[in-house]
């Protein structure tokens, strides 16, 4: 057996080639004889193709099956799907269309698309019925994206002799019933979806299969104006309202304030860092429409004086495009949802999140992009605003999840996907009355909060703007994940000794006239946010937890209602246990 993250490992499908974890897969798909329904859970990068095509091969070579047929989520992928097929002599047919209503005879099966099953039904139950059939379901939770698109595949390939249920990321944000998941009661009384066989990113990191990821997480100040005509201002990365959050991240993402450019340069910067190791590392920007997408290329452009690859999802050349990168070496490609799943570029090093989409979902699909391993060593790092969703997700990247049905409702697992959406939705009531106002981004500011890397944060005591930054985005572009840890661990802790000798250096300043009251009350917070940072790493409760505990011990309410007396309460005790 050699080891799981050797180079050449996986990439043709056959059977002497196979990670440990397709062996095992395979070995518990054949214990149970004649099984019908079969569905993988693998972190993306892991191999589901090649494990799906070893099992293809081996069913034709038995004669268990005559036909394949692969369903993926996009066109692209189609030709992603044939081509790998290829490579272990299996002929795929990514040109079939529903006119055709069976495939050529010189081709073991054909690929199709979710949406075109969805369109016709009739013509790939026919197809189905017409040979012992193995279907593979590429990302199979798209099968759940809409009723019609259910019920269309469970008339299309319910039939099948075999059918493979492949995904990434097997759980949704909505109920909405997966076909052909077998679905059993939880602690709870609900459902969750039953898994056969499970890979999560924690066990494949561990293998060496794909790249340990640092999150560098973006704060700064944004100030806007609501539909109905006020300006407000806050912080990202501060205990703010919900829906306060919600519109600072939008503001955040507007490509005419100050905190694209400044995140884009400092991704760019961690390009160039990773590139000294790897010369043929690329970055992704994931942006949430094709105008913002535009305008972050423009940046990207004026930065590096390289026109980035943009990818949009109505063009017909997209496919073309992300194989002409894939292929390339140049630095940046910027993408609308297009490369979000399933897409192989696996030179992908530097990811900048800039789309409102925050279901866990679309997140794990997303990052995804950029855990793909090569070689050992490789490690990712994708820009993220500091947001409370993202956080959250970033800081429970290895979970592994289920579908979950019976959910009261799509926030119900603490994430309020919703919220973002209602604040990318004009207020019609407002816009009714006040036709004369819109909801606009006046200002942004950005600056290095932190980076989250294995569930710890590191850097909070690093200046904004200076050498020390600079030392996180510097992080060498080959290290093992041990050594990634260790390396931000020395980091945060000479951090730790130049504020301290800052804070010393300083003398104390006399004036009779005292800060304004809500300058003073933004420090306390984001002073006391940091050391409640610093203090949850090291004693790895929550962020909230912590908080609690101030709470209780000093009194007051929560932070954002807390005076500068009971904010400076709470620093004193949390500087106290930090330094013991």
């Amino acid at each position: 057996m050699l080891s799981p993250s050797f180079p050449q490992r996986a990439p043709w499908g056959t059977a002497d080639r196979l990670r440990a974890w397709q062996r095992e897969a395979l070995e518990e798909y054949f214990r149970v004889e004649h099984r019908r329904d079969f569905l993988v859970a693998a972190t993306p990068g892991a191999g589901k193709t090649t494990f799906a095509l070893t099992l293809a091969v081996e069913l034709l070579r038995t004669n268990e099956v005559d036909r394949i047929i692969v369903v993926a989520p996009t066109e692209h992928l189609k030709t992603q799907w044939a081509d790998a097929a290829a490579r272990v002599h299996i002929r795929l047919d990514p040109r079939f269309r529903n006119i055709h209503w069976a495939p050529s005879k010189q081709y073991h099966g054909v690929v199709v698309t979710y949406a075109q099953v969805a369109a016709k039904s009739s013509v790939h139950r026919h197809l189905t019925e017409g040979a012992r059939t193995l279907v593979v379901l590429d990302e199979v939770h798209h099968g759940g994206d809409a009723l019609s698109w259910g019920d269309a595949i469970r008339d299309a390939y319910g039939p099948a002799k075999r059918r493979l249920l492949l995904s990434g990321t097997p759980f949704r944000s909505d109920t909405a019933p997966i076909p052909f998941v077998e679905y059993i009661p939880d602690e709870s009384g609900g459902r969750v979806s039953s898994t056969d066989y499970a890979y999560g990113y924690g066990r494949a990191l561990q293998d060496g299969v794909v790249r340990p990821v640092l999150f560098h997480m973006y704060a700064g100040k944004m100030r806007w104006r609501t539909s109905a005509g006020d300006e407000l201002e806050a912080h990202l990365g501060q205990d703010n309202t919900k829906d306060v959050t919600s519109q600072a991240w939008r503001t955040a993402l507007d490509p005419e304030g100050e905190w694209m450019p400044a995140v884009l340069s400092a991704a760019d910067r961690r390009l160039t860092e990773i590139r000294h190791h790897v010369p043929d590392a690329g970055g992704l920007v994931l942006a949430t429409d094709q105008t913002v997408a535009r305008a972050y290329a423009k940046i990207l452009h004026s930065l590096t004086g390289q026109r980035p690859t943009v990818v949009l999802s109505d063009d017909a050349t997209a496919s073309e495009r992300i194989e002409k990168f894939s292929a390339s070496n140049d630095r940046w490609m910027v993408a609308v949802r297009m490369v979000s799943e399933g897409v192989d570029v696996p030179r992908l090093a530097v990811g900048v999140y800039a789309t409102s989409s925050s279901t866990p979902l679309f997140f794990a699909q997303a990052i995804g992009r950029f855990v793909r391993a090569r070689r050992r060593g490789e490690a990712a790092s994708v820009f993220l605003p500091n947001v409370p969703v993202l956080m959250k997700l970033a800081n429970e990247l290895e979970r592994q999840r289920d579908h979950a049905l019976d959910r009261k409702s799509k926030d119900d697992d603490g994430l309020e996907d919703s919220l973002l959406e209602s604040a990318n939705r004009e207020d019609e009531a407002s816009d009714a009355l006040t036709q004369e106002f819109s909801y606009q981004a006046i200002s942004s500011l950005a600056h290095f909060d932190r980076v989250v890397f294995d569930g710890k944060e590191f850097g909070q005591l690093a200046e904004p703007g200076t050498p020390e930054e600079e030392e996180f985005i510097g992080i060498p572009g080959l290290l093992e994940p041990e050594h990634v840890h260790e390396l931000l661990m020395q980091r945060q802790s000479r951090q730790s000794r130049l504020r301290e000798a800052r804070e010393a250096a300083v003398p104390a300043q006399t004036t009779t006239l005292p800060e304004p009251l809500h300058r003073t009350l933004r420090e306390q917070r984001q002073l006391l946010n940091s050391l409640v940072g610093v203090y949850a790493r090291q004693t790895g409760e929550p962020h909230g937890a912590v908080h609690a505990e101030l709470r209780r011990v000093c009194g007051g309410p929560a932070v954002a209602q807390a005076t500068v007396a009971q904010l400076q309460s709470r620093i004193d005790l949390l500087r106290r246990r930090v330094r013991s």
